[in-house]
């Protein structure tokens, strides 16, 4: 039986976003176990506002 406890669900928000000076923003939620990556994670995803893919950061 796998134990429960570990994952948690975070928010990444786009970090050129701000910058752009559109309206909006690009979140995504997802999920990290906390014991294997405790720091916060940045991963590339598509910013539908931009239409390009961007770095999106962990946000608390």
């Amino acid at each position: 039986m796998a134990k429960k406890g570990n994952r948690i669900q975070v928010i990444l928000e786009c970090t050129e976003h701000k910058e752009s000076g559109k309206p909006g923003t690009s979140r995504y939620i997802t999920t990290k176990n906390k014991k294997n990556t405790p720091d916060r994670i940045e991963i590339k995803k598509f910013n539908p506002i931009l239409k390009k893919m961007t770095v999106h950061k962990e946000i608390k």
